[in-house]
Order: structure tokens, then sequence, then C-alpha cells
């Protein structure tokens, strides 16, 4: 057989072993359909290119294909729910990047944060005594004085009018600080004589005697006299929780600072199946080395991120340490004085650091050697430097790129910490503030009184990150302020304070983003913060189903009526959690 005949004979065989594969490829299963399709909207995707899309298909609880409604129904089969979105809006499903993530106390304490009065605290104080046997705590939360009509402190004075047999405990809306009656100053045998802890004020007034306000660690005195909340109610206060959430849209959380009964409460829903927002949870790092050593030796026990229980629905993140106070409390570390009453100076006060500043390098030192993700919260323009400078030297020392090092707050960041910022984020994917715009708004007028109108206009720079190439997460730190992620969104364009003594615009626009901005800070770049930017901030195929249908289009409505966007449906990894009614969204 010549070469020519080989070559031939070869040719045949191919065209022959061809046409008979030919049929079993034709004959092979088509793709299985999509499980769920949701069609005729309007889908915000927050992918790289900001894409918006008429409709997205759904299949075992991850993204088939987002396109138009014509391509996206050739991905459904006779099975599949097809969701009529009449012209809807969907975004991925908004994250709270940092959410004190309990309600406990909304169930089980005095509401005070729409109390306009001191006579008001006065009747609510009165009423939950009248319920209790003397002797028995009161307890509440949520005051600020930026809207009471006194413009001034509750003092242990006015409690005392109210419940004099009963010992009072109400912490403010920063938690940095709250008020105690004499009754319970007695309990804590806190009297004129006792000294200021470490890090912590406790306030007098004109006579010398100790007024009920206690700030930072002064709390440590008389707080762990009040009876802990049991079991069941702090179940009820996360199961609620984790539903109002959904109702607003929201499918994530960073909780910080939890500790070990927090976490085995989220292992015990995750087990039940009942955690329907994924949780990212930061432990309480504690003010010693030795707190540090101890947490590295219980993370190591425990998935690292990205890695995660339940299927990215719980994650041990990291650590959080606190390095300064509050802007409310005037606690927190500054280069110059406070301010007060907005013009006046606070003279001599320039707050402080909430541990040793070298304990701190040393905890960060350890942890992030460690391999562990570290968010430290940090709200002065002194404190955030040295949280900049501390994640750069010890990223010198040791190069880990990935661990996502966070500062929280973030409040007044000076030149020099958003250049480091940017650097960091560059380099190592480190330095990412983990911001909340809606302080401007709910906690506004006591910001402006005490930041002071110069410092006012630097505060939360978002337009400068932008322009430096810094990104930051957003998020509420309830109980601080309302836990709806649409708030921040309007807070971030708007700047405005709810009460406004100092002026509409006492923090100016200069530093106001657009929607888009606004809305990537609480999706993608809030999930890059809870290392799951892999899997959910955006709405893009192979990604979870992590979705939210707004009654109107974000992008296109007047930057005011973001406050006022309701969520009609809610879907974690395509399930649906939440559902409202009268919604002309149907279901075919």
């Amino acid at each position: 057989m010549n070469s020519k005949t080989v070559f031939h004979f070869r040719s045949v065989l191919l065209i022959v072993l061809l046409a008979c594969t030919a049929p079993l490829r034709a004959q092979e299963p088509p793709q299985r359909p999509a499980d769920l399709v949701l069609i005729r909207g309007k889908i915000i995707t927050v992918d790289a290119r900001d894409s918006v899309a008429e409709a997205v298909a759904i299949r075992d609880g991850k993204i088939l294909g987002v396109g138009t409604t014509e391509a996206i129904l050739k991905l459904a089969g006779k099975e599949t729910r097809v969701m009529d979105l009449h012209g809807r809006t969907a975004t991925p499903g908004l994250i709270d990047a940092h959410c004190h993530f309990q309600e406990v106390s909304a169930l089980y304490e005095i509401e005070l944060s729409g109390v306009s009065s001191i006579a008001e605290v006065q009747r609510l104080v009165r009423e939950r005594a009248a319920t209790l046997k003397p002797g028995e705590w009161v307890r509440g939360a949520g005051w600020d004085e930026g809207k009471l009509a006194e413009q001034r402190h509750i003092l242990a004075a006015d409690l005392d009018q109210a419940a004099p047999d009963n010992p009072v405990w109400l912490r403010h809306t920063t938690g940095h600080y709250g008020v105690a009656n004499r009754y319970a100053l007695r309990l804590a045998k806190i009297t004129a004589q006792t000294a200021n802890p470490p890090s912590g004020t406790i306030d007098h007034d004109a006579a010398g005697l100790p007024d009920g306000v206690l700030k930072e660690a002064a709390m440590d005195l008389l707080t762990p006299l009040v009876p802990p909340f049991s079991h069941e109610q702090l179940r009820n206060g996360l199961l609620k929780i984790m539903a109002d959430f959904n109702r607003e849209g929201m499918t994530a959380v960073k909780d910080p600072g939890i500790e070990p009964e927090a976490w085995a409460l989220y292992r015990e829903l995750l087990a039940e199946n009942k955690l329907t927002v994924r949780v990212f949870a930061l432990w309480l790092g504690g003010k010693t080395a030795d707190s540090a050593r101890q947490l590295i030796t219980r993370l190591g026990e425990l998935p690292r991120p990205p890695q995660s229980l339940g299927d990215g629905m719980l994650l041990s993140g990291g650590v959080k340490i606190f390095l300064d106070g509050s802007g409310g409390a005037r606690t927190a570390w500054l280069y110059q004085d406070w301010n007060k009453n907005g013009n006046e100076k606070n003279t001599g006060n320039k707050g402080y650091p909430a541990m040793d500043p070298a304990i701190y390098r040393e905890q960060v030192r350890l942890l992030h050697n460690a391999g562990i993700h570290v968010s430290t919260h940090a709200i002065g323009d002194r404190a955030i430097d040295l949280v900049v400078d501390t994640y750069a030297q010890v990223l010198k020392d040791k190069p880990t790129a990935g661990l996502r090092h966070g500062i929280i707050h973030a409040n007044i960041p000076s030149d020099h910490a958003i250049a480091a910022m940017a650097a960091l984020q560059k380099q190592y994917d480190a330095g990412y503030p983990e911001a909340q715009a809606e302080f401007m708004w709910w906690i506004g007028n006591i910001y402006a009184a005490n930041f002071g109108p110069e410092r006012a206009q630097r505060l939360m720079p978002f337009k400068t990150y932008l322009e430096k190439g810094v990104r930051w997460a957003g998020g509420s730190d309830y109980f601080v302020t309302p836990y709806p992620a649409r708030y921040g969104l309007w807070a971030s364009v708007a700047r405005q304070p709810l009460a406004q003594t100092y002026g509409a615009h006492p923090f100016g626009t200069a530093e106001s983003v657009d929607i888009h901005a606004a809305l990537r800070s609480y999706t993608i770049w809030a999930a890059h913060q809870l290392f799951l930017d892999e899997r959910i901030g955006s709405l893009e195929p192979g990604k979870d189903a992590d979705i939210a249908v707004w009654d109107r289009d974000l992008y296109t409505i007047p930057a005011d009526e973001l406050r006022n966007l309701k969520c009609e449906r809610t879907f974690v990894r395509g399930q649906e959690v939440f559902r409202a009614e009268n919604s002309p969204v149907s279901v075919q």
C-alpha cells in the first residue's frame, strides 16, 4: 500500500468516525433549564462596567444568565418559575459592612431613638418602672442629646424623678456613653472620689458630684451589674433583625466585636437552617497582647475566610480592635481640641486612645503575622493615622496580600491617611475604610456640634476617596443609626443631618458622590470586606443569586427619594426570603 493509498484510507476512516459520533453529540441532553427567571425589569448588575439588563435567570441558587428578556426566556423550561417585574428594578442584595447584628434591645428595652425631650424620656422611664418591682433594673437605649429640645445630656437628676426606687441605665445611641440614675451609681459605688478609669470618663456636675453620664471604659464600672439578656431573648433578637434586614433588601452583614455566646447562637441558627442573612463575624480583640494570642488560638480552630460554614452563610472573619472613642462623646483621638456647640472649643480635650498605642501595634503585628484579618475602630484623625501607619509597618515586615485590613468609621482621615489607604489597597489589598454615611444624617447634629465647621467639611471624604483610588465599604453601625441601607445610599449623596441646628449642610456637599458609587459601597465593595466578592455583590453568571427588587429605579429617581425606597422581593441564594404585600411583581 503506497503512501497516497494510506492517506486516502485514513481520510475516509476519519470521515466515517465523525459521521458516527455526530448523532451522539446531537442526542446529548440540553442544558438543564433555570429554576427561576426575573423578566421585564431593570437589572442593575454592579459589574465592572455597571451594566444594566432586563432579566436574570437563576438555577441551583446561582445566576445562570443576565440579559434581555428574550434571551433569558430561552433559558426557561416547563417547570421554570417566571417572575414578571413589571418594570421594577433589581440590584444585588445590599450589604451592611458594620452592624451590631441584634435587635434584642428593640424587643426588651425602652426605645429612645424617637424621643425629642427629657420629659418624654422621664415618662417612658416612669411607665417602665411601674411594671417592675423596686430594685429591678430599668433599661433603655438610643437617646441622642442632639435630638432633644434641651440640647443636653440626660442626667441622673432627671432619672431620679422618674424612677427613685429602681436603678436606671440608658445607653446613648453611639454606644460609647450612657446615663445612670443615683440608685444605679450607688450600686456601682461611683462617688465624687471615684477616679476616671484608663480610657474612660465620669462626668461631674458643678458641685463635683457624678452627674450620671459615663463614657467609654467608665461604663464598665456599672454595666456588669445590669442583668444580661437570656439565650431566648438573644435568639429572638437575632431572628427579628434577620427578618427586618430581608425586608429592606439586605442579605449580608459584617458583625463587629462578637464574643463566644454570639458565635454559638449563629451556629445554632445555621444548624436549624434559619440564617437568612450571611454573617461575617469579627471577634472582639480585647486590650492586651495576651487577648490577641488567645484569639489566634481560637480562630485557628475555625475556617479562615473566604472559607465558611454553611456554604458562604457564616464566616469567622477576623478581629475588631478599638483604638479610640466616639464623635458623640468627644472621646475620639484628635490632633486638635474638640469643638462643642459648633464654634466653641472644648479646650484641652483632644480625646484619647482606647488602649496603649504600643499594645495596639503589638496586637496588630501578632494577628497579621498569623494571617488574620483585622478591622480597627478609629474615628479621630490621630487614631486613623496610627492605624494606617501600623498596617503599613506590619505589611512591610511581612508582606501578605489579601488580608483586607479595615479602618472602621475612619471619620476624618488626614491627607496622609488617605494616601496611605490608596497605597495599601494597591500594593497589599488592605487599608479599606468601613464607613457609615448615616452618621451625617442620624447623629449629624451632635457631629456638627463636636467636630466644628472646619473638620465637618472633611467628614467621610467619599469624593476624595474616588479621586485617590480608595474604595470603601458602607455600613450603618446599628444600633448607632437605623440599619436600612437605603438611608446610607441617600446620605452618601445628600450629606444632610436629620436635625439642622447647624444648617442643612454642615458637612458641605463637596464630598458627595453619586448613586453609582454609593451603591457599590453597599454591594460589591462591601462584599470585598466580607471576603465574599467572588460570591455576591454583583449580578453576574456564576455568582450566588442574592437579589433585591425595588419599587423604583435607583439610577434615575431624584436623590431625595433614595431614602424612601421600598423593597418588594428579596432572594438569598435564589430562595425568596421576603415578599411585600400588594406588589405588582407577579409569578407565572
